[in-house]
């Protein structure tokens, strides 16, 4: 993904709200399986991390990443955004 695709979902991520909560149970599988679920209706999901979580933002954006096999968009603060390309419900068009 180059810098501006990255800006621009980025871009495209700040004015949505985040869809999950990752709380101090922290990624569970459950958790995991409901954001690929979600991929295929969306292409970019927003996730939040509640303080309750002590792990790390970055740690659990690659994990969660990887598993869905997805990218990571950014992590800012406590949030992640995360971008994987549909084949069927395509909707957003990279530059």
């Amino acid at each position: 993904m180059t810098s501006k695709q990255r800006a621009y979902l980025k871009g495209l991520a700040s004015s949505q709200d985040p869809i999950f909560q990752i709380g101090k149970e922290n990624l569970t599988p459950e958790v995991t399986e409901a954001v690929r679920e979600a991929f295929s209706r969306r292409e970019l999901i927003k996730i939040s991390i509640l303080k309750s979580c002590f792990d790390d933002p970055n740690e659990l954006a690659a994990t969660l990443a990887e598993r869905t096999r997805s990218q990571v968009v950014q992590v800012i603060g406590r949030k992640i955004v995360l971008y994987k390309e549909s084949k069927e419900h395509k909707k957003i068009e990279l530059p």
